[in-house]
């Protein structure tokens, strides 16, 4: 076998890799959505307490925070628990542990706060009390945006899903079309749907416009590879692009103008510059993948080389 060839994407049958390295924040995140569900099973009352209810919010603020917590179900629960291992393994030694709670906490709040501005909305455009009282929950807001963080650093990475391979770039609109399309047939899932599709905006305006970026010191993603509209077909993107001017100007325009006698004196803000970094970003991505692959590969092959001295001896 030629040493040339690159690892395979997928992780050896033969090692325990699989199980290991999760991060301590990710874990300890799952073990509070394991412990919030079993809570709400035991208690269903508590539900009242910790879920997204429109019309208990005002007095119960802090349901804002707690609903993304809150599972339901318990394939709710496997998801977003396996969902959180797996992502949170890709991007926290890229982001960081600080910057990864960061950016969950962001991301569910934000979504939490659109699901309740939505549901009032809906209420007095239409009079339909169910937008008042029914219970908003669930992690996927978050999972939602931590796909989004991936299509951010590793866009041509491609994952295989089931026969299909696909990039990584197109994962979080590919996710939120089979949402939607799933709800018109799954009536008992519509209740997802906004969580979803807020977190995968919210998570996106954060990561465009507000994330720090430690090795420049600058704010953002402005590369066109991260734009509004790569989330959607190219034939599309001339429609999209206008529309989505009008909230890059609102969101980033006044700290364009603020930060410009700033940035003059910075090489990050010669023309290009901000592709240049962008590029830098998935590179290192790339080769955090890499390296993780590599370390498994090495793993599996230390285990065989043990398992073949032992078979010697015998």
């Amino acid at each position: 076998m030629s040493s040339s060839s690159p690892p395979p994407p997928a992780l050896p049958s033969g090692g325990g890799s699989f199980f290991r390295g999760y991060t301590k924040l990710c874990k300890g995140l799952a073990v509070i959505l394991l412990l919030v569900h079993l809570l709400v099973q035991l208690f269903p009352s508590a539900l009242a307490y910790l879920a997204l209810i429109p019309s208990r919010t005002i007095p119960f603020a802090w349901n804002l925070i707690t609903a993304g917590y809150v599972e339901q179900t318990i394939p709710g629960v496997i998801i977003s628990i396996i969902g959180l291992l797996l992502f949170g393994k890709l991007l926290e030694p890229l982001w960081g542990a600080k910057e990864l709670s960061k950016f969950i906490f962001i991301v569910n709040s934000s979504t939490s706060g659109c699901v309740f501005i939505t549901a009032i909305a809906l209420y007095y455009m239409t009079q339909q009390e169910s937008y008042l009282y029914t219970p908003f929950s669930g992690f996927y807001g978050v999972l939602s945006g931590l796909l989004v963080g991936i299509k951010q650093i590793l866009p041509d990475q491609e994952l295989n899903l089931f026969v299909l391979k696909i990039k990584a770039k197109w994962i979080p609109s590919l996710v939120a079309l089979i949402s939607v399309v799933v709800t018109f047939f799954v009536k008992e899932l519509v209740s997802y749907l906004p969580i979803l599709l807020f977190g995968i905006y919210m998570s996106w305006i954060y990561l465009r416009y507000f994330q720090k970026r430690l090795e420049s010191g600058l704010k953002g993603d402005p590369s066109e590879e991260f734009s509004f509209s790569s989330f959607f077909p190219e034939f599309l993107r001339p429609i999209l692009d206008p529309i989505a001017s009008i909230f890059h100007r609102l969101l980033c325009g006044r700290s364009e103008t603020s930060d410009s006698r700033g940035q003059a004196l910075d090489t990050s803000s010669l023309p290009g510059s901000d592709s240049i970094e962008a590029n830098r970003r998935r590179e290192r991505g790339q080769r955090a993948l890499e390296q993780r692959l590599a370390e498994k590969l090495a793993a599996v092959r230390s285990l065989e080389g043990t398992s073949l001295q032992a078979d010697d001896k015998v």
